[in-house]
């Protein structure tokens, strides 16, 4: 909900609960919540597909993304900062941006995670059927669907619990892949292949480029759809304790998990299986420990990229909910979806995202491979949340313009200001135009125009209601 224009940052110590919304998510809900939210099924699904495409180069893919997108979250929490009573950075762009911008960053990021969640219903779909070849394929979807229903209709502190145990399952997970990718490295393990674990395997085959750019380019969808999801503490504020101290807390520790989440797990799996070797079809996690003989511990990678697949489509539910919610206070969606459960739940608009995820059920009889369909979906997904994201950093430009004072009493300002909001623009524009090099990623970028179409047809509707409500 916008609340008339920004309110001085000092007041941290007593900031009431929202009325609704209650602050139920400790410390370590957001900073798991955090954790979880940088580490997606595009890490655990997708990581296969970006080797194949780019070689030992996705390693700087991977650390480029993360880069710019910490300076987005840098953004977004000194913004948020500045006006305890935002609920989310939709809120914000709606009092810098106005409401025509504020509706269209809250549907668009309500789609956003709707394709997200259903790409992990795919994505789980496969899982699942690395133990049950022949199940039928809408049974693991409908099933899923039904958990992401159960787990959202609880209170927030329930489903931050859900989020806290999801997210350290993945984290054991990759500490557990990156230790293995160590101790097979020093006792130069060899595969079935005859392949041999060695630090030499990440230039040994072609370079650290064997696809030059171009192949350096393609690994960017798969990347970025990796890190969807990050700004999710940026839907949490208005049910965060303490959102002053425990919001720069999350987001100031982005770059080490990168760093450890992303960047050394890609290593040790390069490491232990040379690029070319890699299956781009299947999760690298679970060939991983499939060479290492031991089917024990596949099924558990398995288990755990499932894990990550509910926890994905688990937070895209929750914050969908409360992204409606707020358009809903902003008249921007229809008031239904402002009504909560006595446990303080938007059921209704969490309902209403679930509805959606039939889609993935349907995509799965299409022909086409679990993967194929993966990407296609996730190629949507990241087109939407580079929209979000830049409208994040154009909010902020307006936030530097028109209140420089508030800038300047900020205890959190973002590094590098100005400057780096247009650098951090102009890497979104590039990755858009590295979308635009392959053939199936330019077909889902074809798509995009008919969705702001819609939402450019819609948006009368609630005009006259959301001016009525500055």
């Amino acid at each position: 909900m916008a609340t008339n224009g920004p309110q001085p940052e000092q007041d941290f110590s007593n900031v009431p609960e929202q009325q609704g919304l209650q602050r139920h998510l400790k410390n370590r809900h957001l900073q798991l919540m955090a954790i979880g939210g940088a580490i997606g099924t595009g890490l655990f699904m997708g990581s296969g597909r970006t080797i194949s495409l780019a070689g030992p180069s996705v390693i700087f893919t991977y650390a480029l993304v993360g880069f710019f997108l910490f300076f987005m979250m840098r953004a977004m929490g000194e913004m948020l900062l500045s006006n305890l009573k935002y609920k989310s950075f939709a809120d914000f762009i709606y009092d810098y941006l106005g409401p025509m911008a504020g509706f269209f960053v809250g549907w668009t990021y309500w789609f956003c995670w709707v394709a997200t969640a259903v790409s992990d219903t795919v994505a789980m779909t496969g899982y699942i059927q690395y133990w049950w070849a022949d199940v039928p394929l809408w049974l693991p979807a409908a099933g899923f669907i039904v958990l992401l229903i159960s787990l959202n209709s609880l209170s927030v502190r329930w489903f931050g619990e859900s989020e806290f145990w999801f997210a350290l399952i993945k984290i054991i997970a990759i500490v557990g892949l990156i230790a293995a990718g160590g101790w097979l490295m020093v006792t130069h393990f060899q595969g079935p292949d005859h392949s041999v674990a060695q630090l030499s395997n990440l230039w040994e085959h072609g370079g650290w480029f064997p696809k030059g750019f171009t192949g350096f380019m393609a690994a960017f969808q798969l990347a970025v759809f990796a890190f969807v999801g990050m700004e999710l503490v940026g839907t949490t504020s208005a049910e965060a304790e303490n959102p002053a101290k425990n919001l720069p807390r999350a987001i100031n520790a982005i770059p080490v998990r990168i760093m450890v989440f992303y960047i050394l797990a890609l290593l040790a799996i390069m490491v232990v299986t040379p690029w070319t070797h890699v299956n781009p079809d299947k999760s690298p996690f679970v060939n991983m420990f499939t060479l290492l003989g031991i089917p024990i511990a596949a099924s558990l990678i398995n288990f755990v990229v499932l894990t990550s697949a509910a926890s994905s489509a688990n937070s895209g539910v929750y914050s969908t909910g409360r992204m409606l919610y707020g358009l809903s206070k902003t008249r921007l969606a229809p008031a239904w979806f402002g009504k909560l459960t006595r446990h303080n739940v938007p059921w209704n608009g969490v309902l209403y995202t679930c509805l959606y995820l039939v889609v993935g059920v349907a995509l799965l009889y299409q022909g086409k491979g679990i993967m194929d369909v993966f990407e296609l979906v996730t190629t949507v997904s990241s087109l939407c949340f580079i929209f979000v994201w830049s409208m994040i950093m154009l909010a902020y430009l307006k936030y530097r313009k028109v209140h420089p004072q508030l800038h300047s009493r900020s205890l959190y300002k973002m590094p590098g200001g100005q400057t780096m909001s247009l650098a951090v623009l102009a890497f979104f524009v590039f990755i858009i135009y590295a979308l635009t090099q392959k053939p199936d990623t330019l077909k889902a970028l074809y798509f995009m125009p008919l969705w702001f179409l819609v939402l450019f047809a819609a948006y009368p509707f609630y005009k006259k209601s959301a001016q009525a409500h500055q």
